[in-house]
């Protein structure tokens, strides 16, 4: 007599396991340092493990609940803390496939339909294959109402404020608006990650952990689509002048020897003591602009473009020494954009954030707006830290004029001046709770702790673009040149 074979369940509670029972979807404490002297562990859950014939030499990938996605790393067995694991639950379809799995074994075929499902589930490849990166949506829930809100009632616009000060904290902001939670902004950033609209981005395990640039040794945030050579090394070598990648030491210093390249392949458009940027055509130098979009992949997992570099132009920001341009970040734009975008993807690198760069690149992205004649606006979604950066310089911006302006203003005024467009200055005036309604109509009003604010900001030393330095003259694209859009 047979009896019908049934797996066990594993356990969903807390207990002491050996390191053979981890499995996809577990959640144990991770000692967060190598150091055996500083033994801190933290809660993270197993979302892909590399086995070895030795247990004890597999590979965990862990993401840390309750941190952000970016922080996501690989881990050694040493590492976990096996005495409080809990099991992911089993969920009613993992059941009912293992009813169907188990006639079989009591010596009745599976139907002929299960046989052909496993067949198509057996021939698909295990390594997945990296997919087109697409431009998601313009604009995300919660943007910056038209200018005709002004002639609404008040009710309304108090509602709208009240959603919109929430912003400011998280850029610091709290002597502005002393009523709201700080830390609670802080979390919100510091656990939710980027503004990701692609699930399959979302699901995809960050392939490569470290990168050397330079001088840099820099760990790598997100996934990036970079051939599947580059995922078997410990460590990924990129030349900072042409971003070739190199998976081992001894190829990269062969290239260093015949690589002739010591600046970006593109013409100088702006020179201030070390700073310059160059512009460069993503139709005539492609492989370096596919080879900056994956580079730049490694820190974004909200949008980039990878292949099709043809329809953009890339305005690329570096430092000067003896040695040649290093590249510091950069801003890709549209040659022709319908929405009036002044950009499309914006970033930079980690070895440079928090020095002001991030800031210097949306000038200098204005400073292009201004020379048009137009005003602009980044493509929506923006990532945490992008958001951070533009509400942080629209309020500088905005403040700067109205500090400085005498008599009276408006919100086509301070767009025209600054080339901010009329629903991003809407945007900031309100988060700022500079609006007021009076005598049935909505004026602006500098409070004292808006200018407080200010003069404390002039203070600080700040590399600034200066407009004198930039040489460049807007380039033009005939119908034939564009018809790849």
């Amino acid at each position: 007599m047979h009896t019908r074979a049934t797996s066990p369940e594993p356990p969903t509670g807390g207990i002491s396991v050996n390191v053979s029972q981890i499995v996809v979807g577990c959640k144990l404490s991770i000692q967060k340092s190598d150091v055996p002297d500083e033994k801190t562990y933290q809660r993270a859950e197993i979302l892909m493990i590399r086995s070895n014939e030795n247990p004890e030499l597999n590979l965990y990938y862990v993401h840390y609940i309750g941190f952000n996605k970016r922080l996501d790393e690989w881990v050694t067995f040493n590492r976990l803390k096996l005495d409080d694991v809990e099991f992911p639950k089993p969920t009613k379809a993992s059941k009912k496939k293992a009813n169907t799995i188990s006639t079989s074994i009591d010596g009745t075929p599976p139907p002929e339909n299960i046989r052909k499902r496993k067949r198509q589930i057996d021939s698909t490849p295990q390594t997945p294959v990296p997919l087109p990166l697409p431009h998601l949506a313009d604009t995300t829930p919660g943007s910056p109402l038209p200018t005709d809100i002004l002639k609404m009632k008040k009710e309304t616009s108090e509602d709208s404020k009240s959603e919109d000060k929430k912003d400011l904290d998280s850029i610091d902001q709290l002597e502005l608006l002393p009523t709201f939670s700080k830390e609670k902004e802080i979390e919100k950033l510091r656990t939710s990650g980027s503004m990701t609209q692609c699930v399959a981005e979302i699901a995809r395990v960050k392939n490569i952990n470290s990168i050397e640039i330079g001088e840099h040794l820099v760990d790598t945030w997100y996934f990036s689509p970079y051939p599947e050579e580059f995922t078997r090394s410990l460590l990924v070598y990129i030349c900072e002048f042409c971003l070739e990648p190199f998976g081992s030491k001894r190829c990269f210093q062969r290239h260093r020897l015949k690589c002739t390249l010591q600046h970006p392949p593109g013409n100088e458009i702006y020179r201030k003591d070390d700073l310059s940027f160059f512009e460069i055509d993503g139709r005539k130098q492609k492989r370096w602009c596919r080879n900056l979009c994956l580079l730049s992949k490694l820190f974004l997992d909200h949008k980039t473009l990878y292949y099709d570099v043809d329809p953009f132009l890339f305005y690329v920001m570096t430092k000067t020494d003896k040695l040649g341009y290093h590249l510091v970040g950069y801003f890709s734009k549209e040659k022709e954009s319908a929405e009036n975008y002044n950009v499309a993807c914006i970033l930079t690198l980690p070895q440079y954030q928090r020095k002001g760069f991030g800031k210097l690149l949306i000038s200098f992205s204005y400073e292009l707006s201004k020379t048009e004649g137009k005003t602009g606006s980044p493509e929506k979604p923006l990532s945490d830290l992008g958001l951070l950066s533009y509400r942080s310089y629209w309020i500088d911006t905005i403040l700067a004029y109205l500090y400085n302006h005498k008599g009276e203003t408006s919100i086509n005024e301070i767009s025209r001046v600054t080339s901010i467009t009329n629903d991003d200055v809407l945007h900031t005036l309100q988060t700022l709770d500079l609006l007021r309604y009076y005598k049935g109509s909505f004026i602006i009003c500098l409070s004292d702790k808006n200018i407080e604010y200010h003069e404390k900001n002039m203070k600080k030393k700040r590399v600034t673009i200066d407009p004198a330095y930039l040489k460049w003259t807007p380039p033009h694209f005939t119908a034939s040149q564009l018809r790849f859009i």
